[in-house]
């Protein structure tokens, strides 16, 4: 069975609203969104599901009348990037995409998602890395300044938006403009743990920064109740 096939009512949800469903396959994927039922309108299928039967899982969630961002963030050459994201286009798994905010990728994939109606993201700098990593990796620039240099480059290949932490919403939004999209990973309610983010914001604290689309995972997904979690961050949205 399609998962949540018997929950065509999503009513509850909000579509700004992401929940990853980060899981190593695909039972246990179809089980988390069997649970949260009609609270949830958005799922992200990330790398880790991408190798257990996830591009067919986000085509089911689809069919379903949910949306779905595939977290795949597409490196490579230019010309294998453009491939690929015109066969992820075609393949009608995803509403977004991304690849990493590189100028050539960044090219190559406006290139290949063509005149489709899916959306493709640039990933910044990743929420789990600071300052000192950075260093240690070899970049001369800290994360707020790559980050502004690579929001620049998505803006000038044309993509749709970003992935950036809540920290750097408001400049996303102040750069990209009105209907660019900044998803923003690293989001945690004041009660749920930070886990392995290292720039986060609450679910109001983003949206009041610029942000256009919220991604959470194990804050709903590991709690003893995930839809009522699910809820519980619809309802702090609605501040916003």
């Amino acid at each position: 069975m399609a998962p949540a096939a018997a929950r065509a009512d999503i009513a509850l949800a909000d579509p700004r609203l992401i929940i990853a469903l980060d899981f190593p396959g695909r039972a246990q994927a179809e089980a988390a969104a069997e649970t949260l039922g009609e609270s949830v309108s958005f799922y992200k299928v990330g790398l880790q599901l991408l190798a257990a039967g996830g591009a067919e899982l986000a085509r089911d969630l689809r069919r379903t009348g949910r949306q779905v961002f595939c977290d795949w963030k597409l490196h490579d050459i230019g010309a294998t990037v453009e491939k690929a994201t015109a066969a992820i286009a075609a393949s009608e798994a995803c509403d977004l995409m991304n690849v990493h905010a590189e100028p050539q990728v960044l090219a190559a994939a406006a290139r290949g998602r063509g005149g489709s109606a899916m959306k493709v993201l640039g990933v910044t700098v990743l929420t789990s890395l600071t300052d000192e990593d950075l260093t240690e990796i070899g970049y001369g620039l800290g994360v707020a300044a790559l980050v502004e240099r690579r929001i620049r480059q998505c803006v000038e290949a044309g993509v749709d938006g970003v992935v950036v932490s809540p920290k750097e919403a408001a400049l996303a939004r102040r750069l990209g403009g009105p209907d660019f999209l900044v998803v923003t990973p690293g989001v945690r309610p004041a009660w749920a743990g930070r886990d392995d983010q290292a720039r986060i914001e609450t679910p109001l604290e983003a949206l009041r920064a610029g942000a256009s689309h919220l991604v959470l995972g194990r804050p709903v997904t590991a709690a003893a109740d995930p839809r009522t979690a699910a809820l519980r961050v619809v309802q702090e949205m609605a501040g916003a």
